[in-house]
């Protein structure tokens, strides 16, 4: 059972998207896949209440930041959606339960200064260092012309660690996220230039990076 998990200390850089959309993804799969939410800000649960029923089946558990508890038997992926802020052992407890760390960052000077140190150290995880979890960085909210986005790619790249992709800034995930949907859950056409970006972070996880989801839902209208 691959167990992904969504970090970075910071707030605001694009955690609950990252982590929604790849449940999301893992569901028009017709996987059994779990989405946790180990946020104060339950951001991740709330976004599971507004889900229509007729899209492809996402589900939760009781979980929070001190105790994750197994996910209910018959899970087949797992998604953990984390606080900002988050360090020291529950940190390292989070990177054990993991496959794969995933951790978005914003082309601004900002982030990445206090993102730096959090890299530098889930890099020293030992399950990390052994190779039994995967770390990489998606670049969120990027507009590949700005120089913004080539300091970006140096910082990471200088640290030895893969982007697995770029991410654009789009109100498509705004408005899909205010009906509980996901790009996948969506008309290929609506969405395309947006799919095409996740062929990257899909292929890493090990996935084949398909289309976007045929079936429209009636709550996207």
């Amino acid at each position: 059972m691959p167990v992904a998990v969504v970090a970075n200390p910071k707030g605001g850089v694009g955690k609950t998207t990252l982590a929604t959309n790849l449940a999301g993804y893992f569901a028009s799969q017709d996987h059994t896949v779990m989405l946790g939410d180990t946020d104060r800000q339950q951001s991740s649960r709330e976004w599971l209440a507004l889900r229509p029923e007729t899209a492809k089946s996402i589900h939760t558990w009781e979980i929070s930041a001190d105790h994750i508890a197994k996910p209910p038997k018959g899970t087949t992926h797992v998604v953990l959606d984390t606080p900002a802020g988050l360090h020291g052992w529950r940190l390292t407890d989070l990177v054990k339960l993991s496959d794969h760390v995933i951790v978005p960052l914003q082309p601004s000077m900002f982030d990445i200064l206090a993102t730096q140190t959090f890299l530098r150290k889930l890099a020293d995880e030992k399950a990390v260092r052994h190779g039994e979890v995967k770390l990489g960085v998606v670049g969120m909210r990027v507009d590949m012309r700005t120089r913004a986005a080539e300091q970006l790619q140096r910082f990471v790249q200088g640290l030895g660690m893969p982007i697995l992709g770029y991410l654009r800034d789009t109100q498509n995930y705004v408005q899909l996220a205010a009906h509980g949907l996901t790009l996948w859950d969506v008309a290929p056409s609506r969405v395309a230039k947006d799919v095409e970006q996740w062929s990257g972070i899909l292929d890493w996880l090990g996935e084949t990076p398909p289309q976007a989801a045929v079936a429209d839902t009636s709550a996207a209208a």
